[in-house]
């Protein structure tokens, strides 16, 4: 190496070869040589360095472009952005923070090198602050050292966070994306630095290129934003599609069910072929009304569908779909009265269309149930009219017995007639359709002023009466009166009136709630009736021996009268009648034969020595 005393043209030379091998400023700085050659080399190398920088910097702003192009999180570049900052300008840290326009201020997105939470938290109000100038103004703003200058606005926050960080120096530039303000991007020192005019366009450089990434990200947001939407919007015209298509097979399959004269039952039926699972119906008084599917049983014998939460509050809730743990009810409502209630069990969860399938088989079972409740109110008016033409013996004998024959029943017998009654004059129409269910086809339920009268094929009008109370164990408790048997539609009328006469008796002996025959209650039915008829109940008593007499000239009855004159004594009756004790033998077994065997026994011999008395009293 050249030392001070070479000549100068050595000392110019090592300089050269100095700055050819690409030595530093200081290392040229310190070499020996004349000033004038010295500074030449020492403005030349700087030149040199310079331009490595801008190099350096191009070459990093490329690299950021071509990050910027395939990076397809653009976060990611902002990241990057970031750092690069931080390593061009040799600073101990950088960060980029955003503006939130709700707000009002700008909030810490990215930083690279800040050892303090305190600092990354920081939001900076416009116009506060050396990046709160920048974010007002629009403008690059730099200092040496931030705490002393004055040109910023200082606040407690703001400073509070820069010391915690340890921040002298700062540099900040302007993101601007389309003429709107969008950010800022920062360099910053621990030590007191000034900032070149370089550095600062550097600096401005990479916030463009932040801004661009921004732009990509706003426009990615925006594009995925659509895409969802359109998403959206597809999967909600599918499922409207399929809602429609839904909707219009439940609808052509409900029309169906109404147009073929379905019932009920059909409907609930088609529900379940629709959505699966299980569907039960019942009425307003909870009874079954239909039921397809695997519905929940009970073991213990009760309906365990009624007994569900869901079903309690879809009675209260009034023509709402109401749903709990996957069962869906739903009240049958026609002019504001509940007709029943329908329950669903579905085997998946019900979409809106499933929903509204569930609604609308619903209001379709409500006019089933209207139109039935029409047909059966029409039908019960032609049954009624007929109970009255027959009871009443209007119309010819013929007319009543082609009536009796429309009606399902054999004009020949053998017959009983029924009279019930039972509730108020609310309940006597709801009351003649329980007691037409309970009887089922084959027979005539009708309505008669304030009774309900029946005629049942039959010849024990004792057990029919018996067998209806038992059946209608729903609505108000009923009182049944019965007569027969009838072989003749002449004899309706006082059958009637015996079956009447008999259910007063009822009523009156306390047994209002049961059900009886004239010939089970015998003389308590006499005493104790409104209007007793003693004609007929000697007839119902003595009818087979009064016969006999009339028809073989006979006299059984005066051979009875004289029997229990003697005490029941064949010898002494016999005395009496002036006749061989084998005579009188002869014609108790033909009473016997006519009455029965149980004739002597003490209710029967009872009712026939009753008999025989008003008899005698009726013909005096």
């Amino acid at each position: 190496m050249a030392s001070e005393d070479d000549p100068p043209i050595d000392q110019a030379t090592a300089l050269l070869e100095l700055l050819a091998s690409d030595a530093s400023i200081a290392r040229l700085a310190s070499a020996p040589a004349p000033e004038e050659i010295k500074d030449l080399v020492l403005r030349v190398g700087t030149a040199r360095d310079e331009h490595r920088r801008r190099e350096s910097a191009q070459s990093a702003l490329l690299d950021i472009a071509r990050e910027l192009a395939s990076e397809e999180d653009p976060g990611t570049v902002l990241e990057a952005i970031v750092r690069r900052a931080r390593t061009l300008l040799g600073t101990d840290l950088a960060y980029l923070t955003l503006y939130d326009p709700e707000a009002g201020d700008t909030f810490m997105r990215v930083t690279d090198g800040s050892v303090s939470a305190e600092f990354q938290s920081l939001r900076l109000s416009l116009g506060d602050g050396l990046g709160g100038l920048v974010a007002s103004t629009h403008k690059p703003y730099w200092t040496a050292d931030y705490s002393a200058d004055q040109r910023f606005s200082h606040t407690t926050t703001i400073d509070s966070g820069v010391g915690d960080e340890g921040i002298i120096a700062i540099c900040g530039t302007p993101l601007i994306v389309e003429s709107n303000f969008v950010g800022v991007l920062f360099a910053a020192n621990r030590s007191p630095r000034p900032f070149s005019r370089t550095e600062v366009g550097l600096l401005g450089n990479l916030a463009a290129l932040a801004a661009v990434a921004i732009v990509q990200t706003r426009a990615l947001a925006e594009s995925q934003t659509a895409l969802a939407a359109l998403s959206e919007a597809h999967e909600t015209v599918r499922q409207q599609a399929r809602g429609v298509e839904r909707a219009a097979a439940a609808h052509d399959r409900f029309a169906s069910v109404v147009l073929e004269g379905g019932g009920v039952a059909d409907v609930t039926r088609a529900l379940v072929d629709l959505l699966g699972g299980w569907a039960v119906l019942f009425d307003e008084a909870g009874e079954r009304l239909s039921s397809f599917g695997p519905a929940p049983t009970s073991r213990t014998g009760g309906d365990e569908v009624l007994a569900l939460p869901v079903v309690d509050e879809a009675r209260h809730d009034l023509g709402r779909l109401v749903e709990d743990d996957g069962v869906h009810a739903i009240g049958v409502i026609a002019a504001r009265e509940q007709l029943g209630t329908l329950v669903v069990g579905a085997p998946r969860t019900l979409e809106d269309a499933d929903q509204r399938t569930v609604e609308r088989a619903a209001v379709v079972t409500a006019l089933v149930l209207l139109f039935e409740r029409q047909a059966d109110a029409a039908r019960q008016s032609a049954r009624n009219r007929i109970v009255t033409d027959l009871v009443g013996a209007r119309g010819s004998h013929d007319d009543r017995t082609v009536s009796l024959r429309h009606a399902g029943l054999d004009p020949r017998g053998p017959l009983c007639l029924l009279v019930a009654r039972g509730g108020d004059a609310t309940q006597h129409r709801a009351l003649a359709l329980t007691v037409g269910t309970a009887l089922g086809e084959g027979t005539l339920v009708g309505s008669h002023d304030d009774e309900i009268i029946a005629l049942v094929p039959g010849d024990d009008p004792d057990a029919l009466a018996r067998s209806l109370v038992a059946r209608v164990s729903r609505g108000p408790r009923i009182t049944v009166g019965g007569s027969g048997p009838i072989g003749d539609v002449d004899d309706l009328p006082a059958a009637h009136e015996e079956a009447a006469r008999t259910l007063r008796a009822l009523v009156a002996l306390g047994r209002a709630g049961t059900g009886a025959a004239a010939t089970e209650l015998g003389f308590a039915g006499l005493i104790v009736g409104s209007d007793p008829d003693v004609r007929d109940y000697v007839r119902t008593v003595l009818g087979p021996v009064l016969d006999y007499d009339d028809s073989r000239g006979s006299d059984l009855v005066g051979t009875l009268v004289a029997y229990f004159a003697a005490g029941a004594s064949p010898r002494h009756a016999a005395h009496e009648l002036h006749v061989h004790v084998n005579t009188v033998a002869q014609r108790l077994g033909r009473v016997a034969a006519l009455l029965g065997d149980d004739w002597q026994h003490p209710d029967r011999a009872l009712e026939l020595q009753l008999a025989l008395r008003l008899r005698r009293l009726l013909s005096a």
